[in-house]
Formats: C-alpha cells, sequence, structure tokens
C-alpha cells in the first residue's frame, strides 16, 4: 500500500494540525515540505494536487484532498488507528464539531491569521505590512477570543464544546493561536491574557498531544527568536513601513 503524503509547511498553522494529528494518531506518512517563504507552493507540481496553491495537502491512494478541515475529517473516518475522541461517531457530537469549524474559519482564523500576517510575517512571505488590516484583524481576534471564552469553553471542561477529551476542532483551533508566539511576548499577553480558559484550554490540548505538539512547533519558537532578535536590534519594520527584511 502506498503511504500517505502530507504536503505541508509547519510554519503554517492548519499544516501543524495534520502532522500533529497523523502523529498523535500513529498514521504513517512522508511528510513533503512545500515553502510558503520560497512560495513553492504556487509550483506547477504542486499545483497539481492543489490547484488553489494552498497547504496542506494530502495524496493517499488515488484521492487529492485539500482544505485542513476536509483533511481531519478524512484521517479520522479513513484510518482505524484514531482514536474516537477525534471525532465521534455520534451524529449530534460530529456536527457541533463541525459547527466550531466553521466558525472558525469566518471568525479567529482570519482573526487571528490576519493580525500576525499583517503585523509580522508578511516580509518574510513577500508581502508589505498593512496596519490596517492588522488592526481590522485584531479587531476580529479579540472579539473571537470572548466568543471562545464566554460561549465555546463555557462549564469547566477541558475542551471545546464540553468534552474532557480533545476533537479535531480543538486541534484546529489552538494550532491557529499558538501563531501568536511570533508576536512581540507583550502584544501577546495583552491579547491572550484577559482570556484565562482559552489559556488554559491551549495547555490542554498541548497537553494531551505531548511531545508531537511542541516538535511540530518548534519551527515557529525558531522564528519567534529571531523576530524578538530583530526587534531588539531595531531591523523589523513597522506595519505601514516599507519592509527591511
Amino acid at each position: 500500500m502506498m503511504k500517505l503524503k502530507v504536503y505541508a509547511d509547519r510554519m503554517s498553522q492548519p499544516s501543524r494540525a495534520v502532522i500533529i494529528f497523523c502523529k498523535v494518531n500513529g498514521i504513517q506518512f512522508v511528510e513533503i515540505l512545500i515553502s510558503l517563504a520560497k512560495r513553492q507552493q504556487l509550483s506547477p507540481e504542486f499545483k497539481d494536487i492543489n490547484p488553489l496553491g494552498k497547504v496542506p495537502a494530502i495524496v493517499d491512494g488515488r484521492l487529492k484532498l485539500f482544505e485542513s478541515h476536509a483533511i481531519l475529517i478524512y484521517l479520522a473516518s479513513a484510518f482505524p488507528s484514531v482514536a474516537h475522541h477525534w471525532y465521534p461517531s455520534d451524529l449530534s457530537t460530529r456536527v457541533k464539531i463541525h459547527s466550531v469549524l466553521d466558525w472558525h474559519h469566518t471568525n479567529l482564523r482570519p482573526g487571528a491569521a490576519g493580525y500576525v500576517l499583517n503585523s509580522v510575517l508578511a516580509p518574510s512571505l513577500g508581502l508589505p505590512l498593512d496596519s490596517l488590516a492588522a488592526a481590522k484583524a485584531e479587531k476580529l481576534l479579540a472579539k473571537s477570543l470572548s466568543t471562545l471564552e464566554t460561549f465555546w469553553l463555557k462549564g469547566n471542561a477541558k475542551f471545546l464544546l464540553g468534552s474532557n477529551q480533545p476533537s479535531i476542532a480543538d486541534l484546529s483551533l489552538v494550532c491557529e493561536l499558538m501563531q501568536l508566539q511570533v508576536l512581540d511576548e507583550k502584544d501577546r499577553v495583552r491579547l491572550l491574557s484577559p482570556h484565562k480558559r482559552v489559556e488554559e484550554w491551549i495547555e490542554n490540548t498541548r497537553k494531551a498531544t505531548m511531545l508531537h505538539f511542541d516538535e511540530a512547533h518548534e519551527i515557529l519558537f525558531k522564528a519567534k527568536e529571531r523576530f524578538q532578535k530583530q526587534r531588539e536590534m531595531g531591523t523589523i519594520s513597522k506595519p505601514g513601513f516599507q519592509s527591511k527584511m
């Protein structure tokens, strides 16, 4: 049987979610780096797998699949080694997981990813920083964090939807919020610290997927150090000014 292929860049939040999911559940796979910084996602070879030119994507036998939530649902359904709690067979639980995932892609993701991209990451992807877009994304991020804190994480449960074990939704959303690590630490604390439940839930999800979680995020912590050094040296550009990177 041909091994599952995962096309990913670990600087991408959803790429990390798919990699962690495979590792935690003992799914054998080959990881193929598609470097976003080198714009490899736009190469003809990769566009044969995902014509939309985004990571992650998978190839499993004849199936070519992209969009991380679809990938996580497929993996949870196709591989018998996956623990039941990731994507329970009970329909009402399943659709609630879908409900969180749908909410994520129009709220938390554009908020968090938009803020990080437009205030820090853009130059490393060959794009200009944009203070207006960053401010708009920050508003959405703050609102989304409040919704997480007061609605999706209500009660004393450790995970989303009142569960005591993580689902694919926990992994997807937590990988998203980990991207805030590349921000200036003061900025990250300012955004996250009002939301104690969110912070606890991030840690719960990390612990539930250890050591794979930390290993998949190593690249992010290296980037965090790099950006911090650039801030200290004054070489990192402020949003709105042309990048020096």
